[in-house]
Protein backbone atom coordinates (compact mmCIF):
# COMPACT_ATOMS: atom_id res chain seq x y z
CA UNK A 1 0.00 0.00 0.00
CA UNK A 2 1.43 3.39 -0.99
CA UNK A 3 1.68 6.10 1.62
CA UNK A 4 0.06 9.53 1.15
CA UNK A 5 3.47 11.03 0.32
CA UNK A 6 4.35 8.38 -2.22
CA UNK A 7 6.01 10.07 -5.21
CA UNK A 8 7.38 12.94 -3.11
CA UNK A 9 11.18 13.18 -3.07
CA UNK A 10 12.78 14.83 -0.03
CA UNK A 11 16.44 15.79 0.16
CA UNK A 12 17.74 15.97 3.73
CA UNK A 13 20.72 18.26 4.34
CA UNK A 14 20.61 17.99 8.10
CA UNK A 15 21.94 16.17 11.10
CA UNK A 16 21.15 15.26 14.70
CA UNK A 17 17.52 15.97 15.61
CA UNK A 18 15.38 18.74 14.12
CA UNK A 19 15.70 18.27 10.36
CA UNK A 20 16.10 14.45 10.55
CA UNK A 21 12.99 14.03 12.71
CA UNK A 22 10.96 16.02 10.19
CA UNK A 23 12.16 13.87 7.30
CA UNK A 24 11.61 10.69 9.30
CA UNK A 25 7.91 11.56 9.55
CA UNK A 26 7.76 12.14 5.80
CA UNK A 27 9.56 8.87 5.10
CA UNK A 28 7.15 6.92 7.29
CA UNK A 29 4.27 8.08 5.09
CA UNK A 30 5.82 7.17 1.77
CA UNK A 31 8.17 9.99 0.80
CA UNK A 32 11.50 9.02 -0.71
CA UNK A 33 13.97 10.65 1.67
CA UNK A 34 17.57 10.92 0.51
CA UNK A 35 19.80 11.83 3.44
CA UNK A 36 23.09 13.47 2.54
CA UNK A 37 25.83 12.63 5.05
CA UNK A 38 29.50 13.58 5.18
CA UNK A 39 31.86 10.70 4.31
CA UNK A 40 33.64 9.12 7.24
CA UNK A 41 31.56 9.45 10.39
CA UNK A 42 28.25 10.54 8.86
CA UNK A 43 25.55 12.13 10.99
CA UNK A 44 26.82 12.55 14.59
CA UNK A 45 23.54 10.98 15.77
CA UNK A 46 25.02 7.63 14.72
CA UNK A 47 27.10 7.84 17.91
CA UNK A 48 24.67 9.50 20.34
CA UNK A 49 23.24 7.91 23.50
CA UNK A 50 22.92 4.13 23.82
CA UNK A 51 24.74 2.02 21.26
CA UNK A 52 24.32 -1.41 19.69
CA UNK A 53 27.49 -2.79 18.13
CA UNK A 54 28.86 0.70 17.55
CA UNK A 55 25.72 2.35 16.22
CA UNK A 56 23.19 4.43 18.16
CA UNK A 57 19.77 2.87 18.69
CA UNK A 58 18.39 6.39 18.24
CA UNK A 59 19.92 6.42 14.76
CA UNK A 60 18.04 3.28 13.72
CA UNK A 61 14.77 4.93 14.74
CA UNK A 62 15.46 8.48 13.52
CA UNK A 63 16.58 7.36 10.07
CA UNK A 64 14.24 4.51 9.28
CA UNK A 65 13.00 4.39 5.69
CA UNK A 66 15.69 6.85 4.55
CA UNK A 67 18.33 6.40 1.88
CA UNK A 68 21.85 7.39 2.92
CA UNK A 69 24.33 8.83 0.45
CA UNK A 70 27.80 9.95 1.51
CA UNK A 71 28.67 13.22 -0.25
CA UNK A 72 31.53 15.62 0.44
CA UNK A 73 29.96 19.08 0.40
CA UNK A 74 33.44 20.65 0.39
CA UNK A 75 34.05 19.13 -3.03
CA UNK A 76 32.82 20.89 -6.21
CA UNK A 77 31.79 17.53 -7.61
CA UNK A 78 29.91 16.73 -4.41
CA UNK A 79 28.06 20.03 -4.59
CA UNK A 80 27.12 19.24 -8.19
CA UNK A 81 25.60 15.94 -7.03
CA UNK A 82 23.44 17.79 -4.47
CA UNK A 83 22.34 20.32 -7.11
CA UNK A 84 21.31 17.50 -9.43
CA UNK A 85 19.32 15.87 -6.63
CA UNK A 86 17.64 19.20 -5.81
CA UNK A 87 16.45 19.51 -9.41
CA UNK A 88 14.33 16.38 -9.00
CA UNK A 89 13.34 16.96 -5.37
CA UNK A 90 10.03 18.29 -4.09
CA UNK A 91 11.38 19.30 -0.68
CA UNK A 92 14.77 20.12 0.81
CA UNK A 93 15.04 20.08 4.61
CA UNK A 94 18.11 21.61 6.26
CA UNK A 95 19.23 22.71 9.70
CA UNK A 96 22.50 24.52 9.04
CA UNK A 97 23.11 27.79 10.84
CA UNK A 98 21.64 30.61 8.69
CA UNK A 99 24.01 31.37 5.85
CA UNK A 100 25.64 27.94 6.00
CA UNK A 101 24.12 26.65 2.77
CA UNK A 102 24.84 29.96 1.07
CA UNK A 103 28.54 29.60 1.90
CA UNK A 104 28.51 26.23 0.18
CA UNK A 105 26.77 27.62 -2.89
CA UNK A 106 23.52 25.79 -2.08
CA UNK A 107 21.38 28.71 -0.94
CA UNK A 108 17.74 29.23 -1.81
CA UNK A 109 18.59 31.48 -4.74
CA UNK A 110 20.68 28.73 -6.33
CA UNK A 111 18.41 25.76 -5.68
CA UNK A 112 15.16 27.55 -6.54
CA UNK A 113 16.64 28.73 -9.84
CA UNK A 114 17.33 25.08 -10.66
CA UNK A 115 13.87 23.97 -9.48
CA UNK A 116 11.22 26.73 -9.16
CA UNK A 117 8.74 24.30 -7.56
CA UNK A 118 11.14 23.34 -4.79
CA UNK A 119 9.99 23.74 -1.18
CA UNK A 120 12.83 24.40 1.28
CA UNK A 121 12.36 23.86 5.02
CA UNK A 122 15.02 25.77 6.97
CA UNK A 123 15.22 24.94 10.69
CA UNK A 124 17.52 27.04 12.85
CA UNK A 125 17.79 28.35 16.38
CA UNK A 126 16.39 31.82 15.79
CA UNK A 127 15.21 31.88 12.17
CA UNK A 128 16.70 33.24 8.97
CA UNK A 129 16.22 36.91 9.93
CA UNK A 130 16.47 39.09 13.04
CA UNK A 131 19.33 40.23 15.26
CA UNK A 132 19.98 36.74 16.67
CA UNK A 133 19.99 34.85 13.35
CA UNK A 134 23.74 34.21 13.39
CA UNK A 135 23.87 32.83 16.91
CA UNK A 136 24.29 29.06 17.32
CA UNK A 137 21.03 27.59 18.54
CA UNK A 138 20.18 24.14 19.85
CA UNK A 139 16.95 22.72 21.22
CA UNK A 140 17.92 23.53 24.80
CA UNK A 141 18.24 27.21 23.90
CA UNK A 142 14.94 27.16 22.03
CA UNK A 143 13.23 25.67 25.08
CA UNK A 144 14.81 28.29 27.34
CA UNK A 145 14.04 31.36 25.22
CA UNK A 146 10.69 30.02 23.99
CA UNK A 147 9.31 30.05 27.53
CA UNK A 148 8.77 26.38 28.33
CA UNK A 149 11.65 25.90 30.75
CA UNK A 150 10.58 28.86 32.89
CA UNK A 151 7.25 27.09 33.40
CA UNK A 152 8.58 23.54 33.89
CA UNK A 153 9.46 21.92 37.21
CA UNK A 154 8.86 22.58 40.88
CA UNK A 155 8.46 26.18 42.08
CA UNK A 156 11.14 25.45 44.71
CA UNK A 157 13.69 24.27 42.14
CA UNK A 158 15.51 25.77 39.15
CA UNK A 159 13.76 25.61 35.76
CA UNK A 160 13.74 22.02 34.54
CA UNK A 161 14.24 20.35 31.20
CA UNK A 162 11.43 18.26 29.75
CA UNK A 163 12.79 14.72 29.55
CA UNK A 164 13.15 14.72 25.77
CA UNK A 165 14.44 17.14 23.12
CA UNK A 166 11.07 18.86 22.89
CA UNK A 167 12.41 22.06 21.28
CA UNK A 168 13.85 20.14 18.34
CA UNK A 169 10.80 17.97 17.81
CA UNK A 170 8.39 20.91 18.01
CA UNK A 171 10.46 22.64 15.33
CA UNK A 172 10.35 19.44 13.25
CA UNK A 173 6.58 19.27 13.45
CA UNK A 174 6.22 22.91 12.42
CA UNK A 175 8.59 22.20 9.53
CA UNK A 176 6.50 19.27 8.32
CA UNK A 177 3.29 21.28 8.57
CA UNK A 178 4.84 24.12 6.60
CA UNK A 179 6.23 21.74 3.97
CA UNK A 180 2.85 20.08 3.45
CA UNK A 181 1.07 23.43 3.09
CA UNK A 182 3.67 24.63 0.59
CA UNK A 183 3.53 21.32 -1.32
CA UNK A 184 -0.25 21.59 -1.54
CA UNK A 185 0.13 25.02 -3.12
CA UNK A 186 2.58 23.67 -5.69
CA UNK A 187 0.74 20.46 -6.48
CA UNK A 188 -2.61 22.22 -6.95
CA UNK A 189 -1.10 24.75 -9.32
CA UNK A 190 -1.58 27.74 -7.04
CA UNK A 191 2.04 28.85 -7.11
CA UNK A 192 5.72 28.00 -7.06
CA UNK A 193 7.90 26.68 -4.27
CA UNK A 194 8.86 28.73 -1.24
CA UNK A 195 10.97 28.79 1.93
CA UNK A 196 9.59 27.52 5.24
CA UNK A 197 11.53 29.45 7.91
CA UNK A 198 11.31 27.55 11.24
CA UNK A 199 12.88 28.82 14.44
CA UNK A 200 13.39 26.55 17.45
CA UNK A 201 12.59 29.45 19.77
CA UNK A 202 9.37 30.32 17.92
CA UNK A 203 8.26 26.68 17.67
CA UNK A 204 8.36 26.41 21.45
CA UNK A 205 6.81 29.85 21.90
CA UNK A 206 3.94 28.83 19.61
CA UNK A 207 2.68 26.24 22.11
CA UNK A 208 2.84 28.52 25.16
CA UNK A 209 -0.91 29.11 25.24
CA UNK A 210 -2.11 32.46 26.66
CA UNK A 211 1.24 33.40 28.15
CA UNK A 212 1.52 36.79 26.40
CA UNK A 213 -2.00 38.25 26.83
CA UNK A 214 -2.04 37.17 30.49
CA UNK A 215 1.15 39.13 31.01
CA UNK A 216 0.12 42.11 28.90
CA UNK A 217 -3.31 42.70 30.38
CA UNK A 218 -2.98 41.21 33.87
CA UNK A 219 0.73 41.39 34.63
CA UNK A 220 0.71 37.63 35.18
CA UNK A 221 4.08 35.89 34.73
CA UNK A 222 3.34 32.18 34.46
CA UNK A 223 6.00 30.18 36.28
CA UNK A 224 6.66 26.68 37.59
CA UNK A 225 3.79 24.86 39.31
CA UNK A 226 5.07 21.30 39.57
CA UNK A 227 2.43 18.80 38.49
CA UNK A 228 -0.46 21.24 38.66
CA UNK A 229 -2.20 22.77 35.67
CA UNK A 230 -2.23 26.47 36.59
CA UNK A 231 -5.61 28.16 36.54
CA UNK A 232 -7.47 24.89 35.90
CA UNK A 233 -8.63 23.23 39.11
CA UNK A 234 -8.38 20.50 40.17
CA UNK A 235 -5.74 19.01 37.87
CA UNK A 236 -2.58 17.75 39.50
CA UNK A 237 -0.37 14.80 40.42
CA UNK A 238 -1.32 13.09 43.67
CA UNK A 239 0.63 10.59 45.85
CA UNK A 240 -0.63 7.11 46.64
CA UNK A 241 -0.17 4.72 49.56
CA UNK A 242 2.24 2.46 47.68
CA UNK A 243 4.66 5.28 46.85
CA UNK A 244 3.27 5.94 43.40
CA UNK A 245 1.36 8.81 41.83
CA UNK A 246 -1.85 9.33 39.92
CA UNK A 247 -2.66 12.24 37.66
CA UNK A 248 -6.26 13.38 38.13
CA UNK A 249 -7.96 15.88 35.83
CA UNK A 250 -11.17 17.13 37.40
CA UNK A 251 -11.25 20.03 34.98
CA UNK A 252 -14.87 20.39 33.93
CA UNK A 253 -17.78 21.21 36.20
CA UNK A 254 -19.52 17.80 35.87
CA UNK A 255 -16.24 15.91 36.34
CA UNK A 256 -15.47 17.95 39.46
CA UNK A 257 -18.79 16.96 40.98
CA UNK A 258 -18.12 13.27 40.26
CA UNK A 259 -14.61 13.55 41.69
CA UNK A 260 -15.89 15.07 44.92
CA UNK A 261 -18.32 12.17 45.27
CA UNK A 262 -15.46 9.68 44.83
CA UNK A 263 -13.34 11.26 47.58
CA UNK A 264 -16.31 11.42 49.94
CA UNK A 265 -16.99 15.15 49.76
CA UNK A 266 -20.33 15.47 47.94
CA UNK A 267 -20.93 18.67 49.92
CA UNK A 268 -18.21 20.40 47.92
CA UNK A 269 -19.82 19.25 44.70
CA UNK A 270 -22.86 21.34 45.63
CA UNK A 271 -20.96 24.35 46.97
CA UNK A 272 -21.92 27.41 44.82
CA UNK A 273 -18.44 28.87 45.34
CA UNK A 274 -16.91 25.83 43.62
CA UNK A 275 -19.46 25.50 40.85
CA UNK A 276 -17.11 26.75 38.14
CA UNK A 277 -13.39 26.80 37.46
CA UNK A 278 -12.85 30.41 38.55
CA UNK A 279 -14.11 29.67 42.04
CA UNK A 280 -12.24 26.37 42.27
CA UNK A 281 -8.95 27.96 41.20
CA UNK A 282 -9.19 30.34 44.15
CA UNK A 283 -9.39 27.27 46.40
CA UNK A 284 -6.82 25.12 44.58
CA UNK A 285 -4.61 24.51 47.63
CA UNK A 286 -7.55 23.32 49.71
CA UNK A 287 -8.91 21.07 46.96
CA UNK A 288 -5.53 19.56 46.13
CA UNK A 289 -5.00 18.82 49.82
CA UNK A 290 -8.31 16.98 50.10
CA UNK A 291 -7.71 14.94 46.96
CA UNK A 292 -4.18 14.06 48.10
CA UNK A 293 -5.47 13.00 51.50
CA UNK A 294 -7.84 10.59 49.72
CA UNK A 295 -5.24 9.27 47.26
CA UNK A 296 -2.71 8.58 50.03
CA UNK A 297 -5.05 5.98 51.52
CA UNK A 298 -5.10 3.94 48.29
CA UNK A 299 -2.68 2.19 46.00
CA UNK A 300 -2.32 3.40 42.43
CA UNK A 301 -4.54 0.53 41.24
CA UNK A 302 -7.22 1.19 43.85
CA UNK A 303 -7.31 4.91 43.12
CA UNK A 304 -7.52 4.39 39.38
CA UNK A 305 -10.27 1.79 39.73
CA UNK A 306 -12.40 4.15 41.82
CA UNK A 307 -11.85 7.09 39.49
CA UNK A 308 -12.49 5.03 36.38
CA UNK A 309 -15.77 3.73 37.83
CA UNK A 310 -16.85 7.36 38.35
CA UNK A 311 -15.75 8.40 34.85
CA UNK A 312 -13.10 10.80 36.17
CA UNK A 313 -10.07 11.18 33.86
CA UNK A 314 -7.03 9.76 35.63
CA UNK A 315 -3.89 7.87 34.84
CA UNK A 316 -0.66 6.50 36.22
CA UNK A 317 2.68 8.05 35.28
CA UNK A 318 4.25 5.60 32.87
CA UNK A 319 7.88 4.62 32.67
CA UNK A 320 9.12 3.09 29.43
CA UNK A 321 8.63 -0.33 31.02
CA UNK A 322 4.96 0.50 31.58
CA UNK A 323 4.59 1.71 28.00
CA UNK A 324 6.10 -1.41 26.44
CA UNK A 325 3.90 -3.70 28.55
CA UNK A 326 0.68 -1.75 28.10
CA UNK A 327 -2.03 -3.60 26.11
CA UNK A 328 -3.44 -0.38 24.63
CA UNK A 329 -0.07 0.58 23.14
CA UNK A 330 0.21 -2.93 21.74
CA UNK A 331 -3.31 -2.98 20.33
CA UNK A 332 -2.65 0.23 18.42
CA UNK A 333 0.66 -1.00 16.98
CA UNK A 334 2.63 1.57 18.91
CA UNK A 335 5.30 -0.99 19.84
CA UNK A 336 6.78 -2.53 16.68
CA UNK A 337 9.24 -5.37 16.38
CA UNK A 338 12.29 -4.46 14.31
CA UNK A 339 15.45 -6.21 13.19
CA UNK A 340 18.90 -4.66 13.36
CA UNK A 341 21.86 -5.65 11.20
CA UNK A 342 22.99 -9.12 12.22
CA UNK A 343 19.46 -10.21 13.07
CA UNK A 344 19.11 -8.67 16.54
CA UNK A 345 15.44 -8.16 17.41
CA UNK A 346 14.45 -4.89 19.09
CA UNK A 347 11.25 -3.05 19.89
CA UNK A 348 10.76 0.36 18.29
CA UNK A 349 8.02 3.02 18.57
CA UNK A 350 5.10 2.80 16.16
CA UNK A 351 3.88 5.46 13.76
CA UNK A 352 1.76 8.54 14.49
CA UNK A 353 -0.77 9.61 13.24
CA UNK A 354 -2.98 6.70 12.20
CA UNK A 355 -4.38 7.13 8.67
CA UNK A 356 -7.27 4.84 7.81
CA UNK A 357 -6.58 4.35 4.08
CA UNK A 358 -2.89 5.19 3.63
CA UNK A 359 -1.15 4.38 6.92
CA UNK A 360 2.53 4.90 7.47
CA UNK A 361 4.91 1.98 7.58
CA UNK A 362 8.47 1.01 8.47
CA UNK A 363 10.27 -0.44 5.47
CA UNK A 364 13.76 -0.54 6.98
CA UNK A 365 15.71 0.82 9.93
CA UNK A 366 18.35 3.55 9.71
CA UNK A 367 20.82 2.53 6.97
CA UNK A 368 24.58 2.16 6.95
CA UNK A 369 26.49 5.28 5.93
CA UNK A 370 26.42 5.64 2.15
CA UNK A 371 24.36 2.49 1.68
CA UNK A 372 22.40 4.04 -1.19
CA UNK A 373 25.08 6.22 -2.79
CA UNK A 374 25.55 4.09 -5.90
CA UNK A 375 21.83 3.49 -6.42
CA UNK A 376 20.88 7.16 -6.06
CA UNK A 377 23.70 8.36 -8.32
CA UNK A 378 22.73 5.71 -10.83
CA UNK A 379 19.21 7.15 -10.91
CA UNK A 380 20.79 10.52 -11.76
CA UNK A 381 22.27 8.89 -14.86
CA UNK A 382 25.82 8.40 -13.61
CA UNK A 383 27.37 5.15 -14.82
CA UNK A 384 29.61 3.01 -12.57
CA UNK A 385 32.79 4.47 -14.05
CA UNK A 386 31.66 8.02 -13.30
CA UNK A 387 30.67 7.05 -9.76
CA UNK A 388 34.05 5.40 -9.27
CA UNK A 389 35.77 8.56 -10.48
CA UNK A 390 33.78 10.67 -8.02
CA UNK A 391 34.71 8.28 -5.25
CA UNK A 392 38.38 8.49 -6.20
CA UNK A 393 38.23 12.29 -5.96
CA UNK A 394 36.64 12.08 -2.52
CA UNK A 395 33.40 13.67 -3.71
CA UNK A 396 31.31 10.68 -2.60
CA UNK A 397 31.86 7.59 -0.49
Amino acid sequence: MSGPLSGIRVLELGQLIAAPFATRLMAEFGAEVIKVEPPGEGDPLRKWRKMHEGTSLWWYLQSRNKKSIAVNLKSPEGLDVVKQLAQSADVVVENFRPGGLEKLGLGWDVLSSLNPNLVMVRISGYGQTGPYRDRPGFGAIGESMGGIRFTTGSPEAPPARVGVSIGDTLASLHGVIGALMALLRVKTGQGAGQVIDVSLVESVFNVMESLVPEYDLLGEVRTRTGGALPGITPSNTYPTRDGGYVVIAGNSDPIFRRLMAVIGRPDLAEDPALRNNDGRSQQSVMLDGLIAAWSKTRTVEEALAALDAADVPAGRIYSVADIVADPHYQARDMILQAELPGGTQVKMPGIVPKLSDTPGEVRWQGPALGAHTDAVLGELGLDPDRIAALREKGAVA
